[in-house]
């Protein structure tokens, strides 16, 4: 490590983190579900808990430091960014109760299999791609930041080959994933705020990249796109 690490996350609080996720999912999906027999509710309780585990196992094998760096979101963040996630969290948050009280109480939406299954494609995906950009980038944080006490520098290598915010692009996949792995019309409206927001984000981030980070105006021209090759 170089530079002035984050604190690490101290025990109490990571078990605390790792026993409370589960059961905050749980009940984010099953008390707006009114029910405990609902099948397609298990199962989505069970593919991102172990979506999710297996990203943590991995980052653990390749890149340990990161569970400092996304322990909290750290001094010195911007504020626009802040007020970002401030209205972001909670449209993300909304997704999975929404989608529990319409596909396993209400029964709005009429979703076709295949959706549902492009859903958990776009879910896996997007964990696996955020996974990767976390192994190979260390200075990925909650919040946005220049990070010069840790030295921070260009990444230029894993999926940073390709987009220049990889990590936003599995969270997008991910926003969409909730609602279609759960069946849920309704519930792509709030992902499609949490999305509208990310891009902001995605554009102000770049734009204090280029401005203070030594070497991204240049690592910008080459690798051109910020999300969607060929496009933006």
């Amino acid at each position: 490590m170089t530079g002035t690490e984050p604190e690490p996350m101290s025990w109490p609080a990571a078990i605390s983190y790792a026993v409370g996720l589960p059961l905050a999912l749980l009940a984010l999906v099953f008390l707006p579900a009114g029910r405990l027999d609902w099948l397609p509710g298990w199962f989505f309780v069970a593919f991102v808990a172990a979506a999710y585990a297996a990203s943590a196992l991995f980052l653990w094998r390749v890149n340990p430091d990161i569970f400092r760096a996304r322990s909290r979101v750290q001094a010195g963040t911007e504020r626009w960014d802040r007020i970002l996630l401030w209205l972001m969290l909670p449209a993300v948050a909304a997704e999975v109760p929404l989608a529990a009280f319409d596909a396993g109480r209400m029964a709005w939406s009429d979703v076709p299999p295949a959706f549902v299954i492009l859903g958990y494609a776009l879910l896996a995906a997007g964990t696996a791609l955020t996974a990767w950009a976390q192994a190979v980038n260390r200075f990925f944080e909650p919040g946005v930041r220049l990070q010069r006490e840790r030295g921070q520098h260009v990444i230029r290598s894993g999926p940073y080959r390709i987009v220049r915010h990889p990590g936003y692009v599995g969270a997008l996949m991910i926003f969409a994933g909730l609602a279609l792995a759960l069946a849920s019309w309704w519930a792509l409206v709030p992902a499609a705020l949490a999305g509208a927001i990310l891009i902001l984000r995605t554009s102000w981030e770049d734009a204090l990249l280029r401005a203070g980070l030594d070497g991204y105006a240049d690592y910008a021209r080459h690798t051109r796109y910020r999300l969607v090759p060929g496009i933006w």
